[in-house]
């Protein structure tokens, strides 16, 4: 190591030394969080991420699939940081967040350290090794990787895993993108907008100037944030917002119409232009809200650690360990990560050191986009942060808003939590008043305070201005990062939907023909859809008991990834192993808890099976059941994986070490 990468560290480390001391006051500057933040982010990226690349010895001289393979369809090579933008847009969803505002009810100190240090040690390692692996294979998905390293019994239980997780992941995020969008004219034509506007961008860059990428994406991220403009003329047009102020159903139809075209059209077309746009509105508004931090200084109202860490939360039910480390679904590490990394992503890599960049940079990111979420949560009152996150009390009206007697039991309620936790009827009236909202109570499930976490943020870096305005743009960017995630991830469910017919025709004896993509594109969409419109149909039915799952779900896909990973250490880096040998053990020992307790746990806002015994209704008793079922079988295919890798690393242990 050279003197100046020492006085780097160095300079780093006194820099997280000075935030951890600010964290101990009653009331500090966010700007610490953010110090705290980017010093982690340095040290691993420029010396962790280092030593990963050395161990897999990434070298340009190999030939990526994106080249060897090219078709122009579902391998063709983009250069580093468009492929970033791509990587990013397809990792990012909802998880980071969604996951670190909820998480704000145990304390800003919790859900932050796992954000960052996890992150750093766990989500970069996973993302950054799968990657690699899946690269020399050929762009080989998990499932097919599994099948390979491990065996075809253990490549037959993941393929089986990944659709299921898969499948349940992206209905439920359809859902959310239906919820966001449902009765809104300005986020609905600023999504639909997105379509036309990535086509014209992919044509561009693809058939009117190729290799000018960097015009093409200063065009589509032009036309983007016009469109968002425009979406507020939209909304106050008459005609226009009857056009675009579309109901639940007919917008479900849309979003699986949308999934279905993004699967199957050539990436060029829709997929990559779309989500590279994208890419540039998350962060450049991830970095805006970082230089608005940093201007409007907030102060950090939510204490170090909050007395809900025993599980008496009012949001939801469950201790903070393990359910901090499962509700940041994404921040931190994310299952759903791996099957980009393995499925999608190295299809278009163009040389192999760009790994480190696109996989580890796109993991620290998506990172910093948690921290952004948990510092725009925990600066606003706690009282505001927990009146608008507690679930629906009975007599509450259909619209969520509350009449005057039971909002001021509500706030009574939450005032009773301690001094921290005041709050009245009539701050709550001011405040949705202010962003033109009828009612700011019932606004479960952590998006809104997120959006007035932001807007208050923008407005008072703006001297108070515009904080309407901020509110709905933070709601359809929001909306922007699900929707990125369901057309990437039914594009995996194809890869692996193709390679599971292909297997079926070889044991057949017949040759391992290529199977149609319009109709594997149909079968991928075909579950997650009916998912979705479980959901539509039947409000209180299947998937809101899906929703407590998806933590879970995202990151039982984590704990085969990183076991799959150690295998392949173990093959041909075994002195390294622990690299991913560690973070495996961890989240499957953390995930592995979360999912027992989701079924077994006494207290019947965390175990199903209690919930179950307590529920007054035939919906909440079967969905208790529901829940308990799906769980129990995640949790079988995953013990499962798991049983037959350990004993393959056994068994590896005492062979020689492999070599590329």
């Amino acid at each position: 190591m050279n003197k100046g990468a020492l006085v780097s560290a160095a300079i780093a480390l006194a820099l997280i030394a000075w935030a951890f001391a600010q964290f101990t006051h009653e009331r500090f500057d966010a700007v610490a969080m953010l110090v705290a933040a980017f010093s982690f982010y340095y040290l691993g990226a420029r010396f962790y991420s280092g030593l990963i690349a050395r161990v897999l010895g990434l070298d340009d001289k190999n030939k990526t699939p994106a080249h060897r393979l090219r078709d122009d369809r579902d391998y063709m090579p983009f250069r580093r940081w468009t492929l970033f933008g791509m990587h990013f847009a397809w990792i990012a969803g909802p998880g980071p967040l969604i996951g670190p505002t909820l998480a704000a009810q145990y304390g800003f100190l919790p859900g932050f350290l796992w954000i960052v240090l996890g992150a750093v040690l766990m989500g970069g390692v996973q993302d950054m090794v799968i990657l690699a692996f899946s690269t020399r294979r050929d762009g080989m998905s998990l499932a097919r990787m599994l099948k390979t390293e491990v065996g075809p019994f253990g490549g037959l239980l993941a393929s089986l895993a990944v659709l299921f997780i898969l499948e349940i992941i992206l209905g439920v995020l359809g859902l959310f993108v239906v919820n966001a969008l449902k009765g809104s004219p300005w986020g609905t034509f600023t999504i639909a907008a997105s379509i036309p506007i990535a086509l014209l961008v992919g044509l561009y860059m693809t058939r009117l100037r190729p290799g000018h990428e960097g015009e093409a994406t200063a065009i589509g991220v032009g036309l983007l944030i016009g469109a968002t403009a425009a979406g507020h003329w939209v909304a106050e047009s008459p005609t226009l917002s009857a056009i675009f102020t579309r109901t639940d159903a007919e917008l479900a139809v849309g979003v699986v119409i949308y999934g279905f075209l993004a699967a199957a059209l050539p990436a060029w077309m829709l997929l990559a232009p779309r989500d590279n746009i994208s890419t540039y509105l998350k962060v450049g508004t991830v970095v805006l809200l970082a230089v608005g931090i940093l201007f409007s200084r907030p102060a950090v109202q939510m204490p170090a650690i909050t007395p809900f860490i025993d599980g008496s939360g009012p949001i939801f039910g469950g201790g903070l360990f393990p359910f901090c480390f499962i509700i940041i679904a994404c921040g931190a590490i994310s299952g759903f990560h791996s099957l980009i990394s393995s499925g999608t992503t190295p299809r278009f890599l163009d040389k192999e050191s760009d790994i480190r960049v696109v996989a580890y940079g796109g993991m620290l990111t998506e990172s910093f986009v948690g921290v952004m979420s948990l510092i725009a949560a925990v600066t606003l009152a706690p009282g505001v942060y927990l009146a608008m996150n507690i679930p629906a009390p009975p007599g509450a009206n259909r619209d969520g808003s509350l009449p005057p007697a039971i909002a001021q039991q509500l706030t009574d309620r939450v005032s009773a939590y301690g001094a921290a936790f005041r709050i009245s009827p009539g701050e709550m009236e001011t405040l949705a008043a202010q962003v033109q909202e009828r009612s700011l109570y019932n606004r479960a499930g952590g998006g809104p305070s997120l959006a007035v976490g932001m807007a208050h943020i923008f407005s008072k870096t703006l001297r108070g201005a515009w904080l309407a305005f901020w509110y709905h743009f933070a709601i359809m960017f929001e909306a922007v990062f699900i929707l990125t995630v369901l057309d990437s991830g039914t594009r995996v469910i194809r890869f692996v939907v193709q390679e599971m017919v292909g297997d079926l025709a070889t044991l057949r004896g017949r040759p391992a023909a290529r199977s149609p993509v319009w109709i594997t594109s149909a079968l991928a969409v075909l579950g997650w859809g009916l998912i979705l419109s479980w959901g539509i149909v039947d409000r209180e039915g299947g998937t809101r008991a899906l929703i407590r799952m998806f933590g879970t779900s995202n990151q039982l896909l984590a704990v085969i990834a990183l076991a799959l990973a150690t295998i392949v250490m173990l093959k041909r880096h075994r002195a390294h192993a622990w690299i991913t040998g560690v973070p495996a053990l961890a989240v499957a020992t953390t995930t592995l808890c979360a999912g027992f307790l989701a079924i077994f746990a006494a207290d019947p806002r965390v175990g199903a099976v209690a919930a179950a015994r307590a529920a007054a209704t035939p919906h909440a008793i079967q969905n208790a059941w529901l829940t308990a079922g799906l769980t129990g079988t995640l949790l079988a295919f995953v013990v499962a994986v798991l049983w037959v890798t350990l004993r393959k690393g056994l068994v590896l242990a005492r062979a020689p070490e492999e070599r590329y």
